[in-house]
């Protein structure tokens, strides 16, 4: 019929766990990240977000959530390069003790001081005032899943017979003969992520430390 309109037809909506909603989380996820780091979890509003993903905020919230579903979701994706698996072999002699430590160490060093992971801890401790459930969240989804598989090693080393003492006591001792001053000097900037060699140096002379310090038992 002349002059009528043409009909245009309607724009098929997209399915949810489609190709499209996972790119349009991905870019959602981030952008967060990116607004959380260069101007603070609580200072970034979600329409920031979507502006910079380039979503509706409707769209926002339909694929990923609130704000702070938000940075869940940010930690948890960066806080996985550190979880040690939960299958790990237990040790069945000082041996076997100490290259499980080594494995460990290894993975631990080399995941935590990447720069992504780097930028989550700083984010913690510069909204430690303001939204301190940034700092509880990597604490509870990130650092206490490395921390709760050094005290399943120790705890199977001691009642292996291998080592002495409280679990949770020898994984803090171990935790901190790996590290030393070195996270402290990647959250202020002074170092950067160590290479794969001064990783191996670091590891190996933090296991021998640690297994000096804990003797094998007299029988």
């Amino acid at each position: 019929m002349r002059g009528a309109k043409k009909k245009i037809p309607a724009r098929s909506p997209r399915h949810e766990g489609s190709k499209d909603d996972a790119a349009a989380r991905e870019r959602i996820l981030e952008a967060a990240f990116r607004a959380f780091t260069e101007g603070g979890y609580a200072a970034t509003s979600t329409l920031e977000i979507a502006t910079r993903a380039r979503v509706s905020k409707r769209e926002l919230y339909a694929l990923v959530g609130t704000k702070h579903e938000m940075l869940i979701a940010c930690i948890k994706e960066r806080s996985r390069r550190f979880q040690v698996p939960a299958d790990l072999p237990s040790p069945r002699d000082r041996e076997a003790l100490a290259h499980l430590l080594v494995s460990i160490g290894t993975q631990l060093v080399r995941e935590i001081s990447d720069p992504t992971v780097v930028a989550v801890f700083r984010l913690a401790v510069a909204e430690s005032v303001n939204a301190p459930e940034v700092a509880r969240t990597l604490d509870s989804i990130g650092r206490e899943a490395s921390r709760s598989a050094l005290r399943g090693i120790m705890t199977d080393a001691v009642q292996s017979g291998l080592l002495e003492g409280e679990p949770p006591v020898l994984a803090e001792q171990f935790s901190a003969l790996l590290w030393g001053e070195l996270l402290v000097s990647l959250l202020l900037g002074v170092a950067s992520q160590p290479g794969p060699g001064e990783i191996a140096r670091r590891v190996r002379d933090a296991v021998s430390a640690f297994l000096r310090l804990h003797p094998p038992q007299e029988a």
